[in-house]
């Protein structure tokens, strides 16, 4: 696993606290002991307010800024450990958020690029991937459209809620590629894993229900009711 600069963190002394944390995900049925491990080491409390640093592991989703929130760490467990991560994947996702999941997917030995469609966000968690030494490739853009540019990859992992699955994104996986995606309204969503199976075909399983906030754009609810 690489290691990250969390030194510079003063407050990064709830140790304790993450056990508890990895301890019950593994009991809600988390088994990949990478991710668990990564989980392990990488401090939440970095990427929540810090008004809500006390908070940083419950098991839920908290607010950041500009109205977006960081999600519950158990869903974040749940979609990494679909993707199987393996070093040097080349993995996007869509919706950098916190920055939480990028850097975790860093950890886990991938080449990371990501996609923030809010400014704010976007020139954060830059200036914060730079400030723990993750070599996050990020960019600032409509995520919907993924990042052509760098395509093919071998995973994708969108963490906001669209309302059908986005061809643009699937067109972006290699072939045996996946992507992890909730799909659904903007109440309740669906979890899906899509497998690129040739140039023209893919496969889809449904698996269970999460809540995320919407993807905004041009292939999500941009011109959606």
């Amino acid at each position: 696993m690489r290691n990250l600069n969390i030194d510079n963190f003063t407050f990064n002394q709830m140790r304790n606290q993450r056990e508890e944390l990895i301890a019950s995900l593994h009991r809600k049925g988390i088994k990949d002991e990478k991710v668990l491990t990564a989980m392990l080491y990488l401090p939440r409390e970095i990427f929540v307010l810090p008004s809500l640093s006390n908070r940083a592991y419950e098991n839920s989703a908290l607010p950041i800024k500009d109205k977006q929130t960081i999600s519950q760490p158990y869903t974040v467990a749940y979609m990494t450990e679909f993707l199987n991560v393996h070093e040097r994947d080349k993995i996007l996702e869509i919706g950098t958020g916190s920055g939480y999941q990028a850097v975790l997917l860093y950890l886990l030995g991938a080449s990371v690029f990501s996609v923030e469609r809010i400014r704010n966000l976007y020139e954060y968690c830059r200036s914060l991937f730079s400030e723990l030494g993750a070599a996050v490739n990020s960019k600032f853009g409509d995520g919907s459209l993924g990042w052509s540019s760098n395509a093919p990859y071998d995973s994708i992992i969108v963490t906001a809620a669209a309302p059908e699955i986005p061809n643009k994104l699937i067109l972006q996986l290699k072939v045996g590629g996946k992507m992890i995606i909730p799909i659904g309204d903007k109440n309740v969503q669906d979890m899906y894993v899509i497998v690129r199976e040739d140039e023209e075909h893919y496969s889809s399983e449904q698996l269970d229900k999460f809540k995320f906030v919407p993807l905004i754009g041009k292939n999500g609810w941009e011109n959606q009711p």
